[in-house]
């Protein structure tokens, strides 16, 4: 069943589909959340567990997004209307656009940072930051950082400007645009991964931070733990927004959906896995602890540069200058794919051109992230429900919009859409065997659900659970 439209566009190869895909999930949670989780978790335990549930959770609730994508040829929410007209299924692509929009809107303004971050040690300005404060310790760059965020300008013009290298990749619409730029990045990040990962494997200590990542210790497994790697796995892949209900809406009937599953989260946890193995052999080389926090990217890292500085500069350097780089462009693939949620519904539901559509999305996300950015400085005390506006959005799509939007996915594959349908997604209309496909309906029908109940209601009452 093909209920699409061939003048959409379309992904023009299996490559395209792939990488575009993987820098959707791909982003600061593998680079930024990843390794904090890991630190908090104990290593090795957290990691095992988070590959089970990568495979048990996250790839049945994107394998919903691809059917449901596909199936339609439309945008997030077009593609409820198209599959279940009339019904309140259409409230998972109402929450997936909204979520868009704000995801994209506090999102960039971390992405700024990063920018920001990335000229400063392009120009070594890491090396010497500490000269701006009384001493060496990493409290001076958590003082930095922390001058930076609260201006009242800078950042929302960094932000901008993330906004508008966003902005131009999606205006260019789907293979000349997205596609052909997932084709670059993607295998440019993984370079610098790779690179990084030699750098940091060279440093005094790293051997201390390579045993954390690959000895378990049990001892460190507790229900928290087991609920922080379920919950890394969910978010990791960007699933329960319908990014990947927009980007398989393009996709062609040849793409095979399971195998594009799979080599994304493949490539997604390889990004996260070897993320680690470039921070943690680099802060046990210097002897900060391995569960720094949140702030381990821009008050502890920059530090931890600065100390290469001084004993190995040219390393020091060019380690600082990679590492941000990376950081971007993981962002940059991620932010794509939030815009590209908006830009096709704007576009599709209002009948207007992608590229005005493209501009409407930016405009709204540059005042919202304007907003975000100033809860750090001039509007410290304008709360909503007792939060700023960078922590009620962030609050508002991590704890309620994307675990209720991945629920109504796999309930809406699982339990609504005609079984024949559904098969006939995963298998390429019979041209694999259906009955290897069954234990992943068994996934998307119980498993991944109930996985994410729990995840939810951890969130909303961590102390019943």
């Amino acid at each position: 069943m093909d209920t699409g439209n061939s003048a959409r566009g379309s992904f023009g190869s299996q490559l395209g589909v792939i990488l575009a895909s993987a820098g959707s999930a791909v982003g600061l949670g593998n680079i930024w959340r990843f390794p904090t989780e890991v630190g908090r978790g104990g290593g090795a335990a957290f990691i095992l567990i988070y590959l089970g549930f990568i495979l048990l959770l996250a790839m049945p609730v994107m394998l919903c997004e691809f059917i449901i994508g596909r199936s339609a040829r439309s945008n997030a929410i077009g593609a409820f209307q198209k599959l279940a007209p009339g019904k309140p299924w259409i409230a998972a692509g109402i929450m997936g656009v909204l979520g868009g929009f704000l995801v994209l809107s506090f999102y960039s303004v971390v992405a700024g940072w990063t920018l920001h971050y990335t000229i400063q040690s392009a120009l070594g300005q890491l090396q010497g930051q500490c000269s701006m404060f009384n001493g060496q310790s990493s409290m001076d760059f958590g003082a930095a950082f922390n001058v930076f965020v609260s201006d009242p300008w800078q950042p929302i013009i960094y932000l901008a400007v993330f906004l508008l290298l966003t902005h131009l990749v999606v205006a260019r619409g789907i293979q000349h645009g997205i596609e052909r730029y997932s084709k670059l990045m993607m295998p440019l990040l993984l370079v610098i991964i790779l690179l990084l990962v030699c750098f940091s494997l060279t440093m005094p200590g790293a051997a201390e931070g390579v045993r954390f990542l690959l000895q378990p210790d049990l001892s460190e497994v507790t229900p928290d733990v087991v609920l922080g790697a379920m919950g890394q796995a969910f978010f990791s892949l960007s699933v329960g927004l319908g990014c990947l209900v927009t980007y398989s809406s393009y996709f062609s009937k040849e793409t095979r959906l399971v195998n594009s599953a799979m080599n994304v989260c493949i490539i997604d946890t390889m990004v996260a896995v070897l993320s680690g193995f470039i921070i943690f052999p680099t802060v046990f080389s210097v002897g900060i602890a391995p569960d720094a926090g949140p702030g381990l990217v821009f008050i502890t890292l920059p530090n931890v540069f600065n100390l290469m500085f001084g004993e190995m500069p040219v390393v020091g350097y060019v380690f600082a200058l990679l590492f941000y780089v990376l950081l971007l462009l993981a962002a940059l693939t991620s932010s794509i794919s939030m815009h590209e949620i908006c830009t096709a519904f704007i576009s599709e539901h209002f009948q207007t051109g992608r590229r005005r559509a493209a501009t409407i999305v930016t405009l709204i996300c540059l005042l919202l992230g304007a907003f975000c950015s100033l809860s750090f400085g001039p509007w410290q005390e304008v709360t909503v429900f007792g939060k700023g506006f960078f922590d009620l959005f962030d609050f508002t799509v991590t704890k309620f919009l994307m675990p209720l939007g991945g629920l109504l996915m796999t309930l809406f594959v699982g339990w609504y859409l005609d079984r024949r349908l559904v098969e006939q997604q995963l298998t390429n209309d019979e041209a694999l065997s259906v009955r290897t496909m069954r234990p992943l309906l068994v996934l998307i029908r119980w498993v991944a659900p109930i996985g994410i109940l729990v995840i939810f209601l951890n969130e909303l009452f961590p102390l019943f659970i």
